[in-house]
């Protein structure tokens, strides 16, 4: 059986098991996720539950999900009050993300489920105090042992070097690590964290801004690359602009450089970044000010002589506070084929952007095919994508006016090309942060 894991914040109530500094928010998450089968014959799945000490709070959940078809789980199915994991088991080859809402609709983050884990998790960006923003992160044991895990915390601009004491992780569940409360690290940390076990694990983290009143998810990394893509980087695009952070994962001294790709949005022809890094350290880059002085709408390429990580956070500058982040990708890990979960139209509000990086050597044609839904199966979309450049389909407007969607899609370029495509999740009219973005997953 194929096994996903997913990592879920529920509920939150002070009785529970959550660390005060996540209740002292005030804010109350909620949980759903959403499965894809990528085969073309039904899928059987079994969905289970994991408290933080390791029991289940009810029995196993089964269900089936077509052929290239998927399913979304919300409300799910644990009870009031759950904070924990979850391992979706499959006799097909499967895909998840989890979106996690808090005090709905102010907060809003998506991640992607795991496949498998590794016994060291590097998380490129944690912050205490920075502007306003902490992160908390949730660690899960997918060993079949009892995890000992420990946090060395390793500052970039600001903060204090620490490393916490270990906490042990039942099998399958999860345990929470917030920075609010953690004195340790100084009045302000900004900078990276490792994670390591003597299991394997898998970590997802939630920034969130509690001035600003918005959130974003990453999930950790289990290995670097020493060329990372960076699907969506923008400056000055309406009221959005991206961050990114870089940290390198090798055991010497990295030597990087930045390429920004071409601008699709305007004229603006950033020059690229030169820097180095001691080893876990991490740095950051904003597009804004500066260089960045007019509207730039384009993609990023990390190229290092050591093996690095970067995660990107897209947020705005004014109006209502909105924020989301992703996970930057394994340039060489890349194929032809792309899946995306969740896909939305006209969905009270919510609507859907893929944006497509070619990361292969020469142009390639891609097709975009969304899956059938009764009242309405959209045209599948076809463009040519020059090598280094990105591309964004927008579910709004077009063939998608009168009709509303939930759905999935599939992304191919032709053989021996190499993709990598992001989806952001967007209710432009929300009162609150409802801005989500997952990694697209190759296969």
């Amino acid at each position: 059986m194929k096994k996903v894991s997913i990592l879920l914040a529920m509920a939150v109530l002070a009785s529970l098991m959550l660390v005060p500094a996540v209740s002292a928010q005030g804010i109350t998450y909620t949980s759903g996720f959403q499965v894809q089968n990528l085969e073309s014959t039904t899928a059987s799945i079994t969905i289970a539950y994991y408290n933080q000490d390791g029991t289940k709070p009810i029995s196993d959940v089964t269900g089936t999900i077509a052929g290239m078809g998927s399913v979304n789980y919300f409300p799910i199915a644990a009870p009031d009050g759950f904070n924990g994991s979850v391992v979706v088991s499959s006799d097909k080859k499967i895909v998840a993300i989890a979106n996690t809402l808090g005090n709905s609709p102010q907060y809003a983050a998506s991640t992607e489920g795991f496949d498998a884990g590794a016994t060291e998790v590097k998380l490129p960006l944690i912050m205490r105090g920075n502007a306003g923003y902490y992160t908390w992160f949730n660690v899960q044991n997918v060993g079949a042992s009892p995890a000992s895990v420990t946090v060395h915390y390793v500052p970039g601009s600001s903060g204090t070097d620490y490393t916490a004491a270990a906490v042990t992780i039942q099998p399958n569940a999860a345990a929470t690590f917030s920075q609010r409360d953690l004195t340790a690290l100084g009045s302000k940390f900004v900078g990276s964290a490792v994670v390591s076990s003597n299991q394997p694990i898998v970590a997802t983290v939630m920034q969130v801004g509690e001035a600003s009143k918005n959130m974003m998810g990453y999930n950790g990394f289990t290995a670097g690359a020493t060329k990372v893509s960076l699907p969506l980087i923008a400056a000055k695009n309406g009221p959005y602009f991206t961050g990114y952070q870089v940290q390198n994962v090798g055991s010497g001294t990295a030597t990087v450089s930045v390429a920004y790709g071409p601008n699709t949005g305007g004229s603006l022809a950033p020059a690229g970044e030169s820097f180095s890094l001691a080893p876990n350290q991490s740095q950051t880059f904003i597009q804004s000010g500066g260089k960045w002085s007019d509207k730039y709408i384009g993609s990023a390429t990390i190229t290092s002589d050591q093996p690095v990580v970067a995660v990107v956070n897209q947020i705005t500058s004014y109006g209502i506070a909105m924020g989301t982040a992703y996970n930057g990708f394994d340039a060489n890990a890349a194929t032809n084929k792309v899946s995306a979960p969740l896909v939305v139209a006209n969905n009270a509000g919510y609507f859907t952007g893929i944006q497509v990086m070619n990361v292969g050597t020469a142009a390639a044609t891609v097709t975009l095919s969304y899956s059938s839904q009764p009242s309405f199966s959209p045209t599948a979309e076809t463009q040519t994508i020059n090598a280094g450049s990105s591309y964004t389909w927008i579910q709004s407007g077009g063939q998608w006016t009168g009709h509303t969607y939930v759905g999935s899609a599939s992304i191919e370029a032709g053989s021996g090309a190499k993709i990598v495509a992001i989806v952001n999740y967007i209710w432009p009219g929300a009162s609150g942060d409802q801005f989500m973005t997952y990694n697209g997953f190759n296969y």
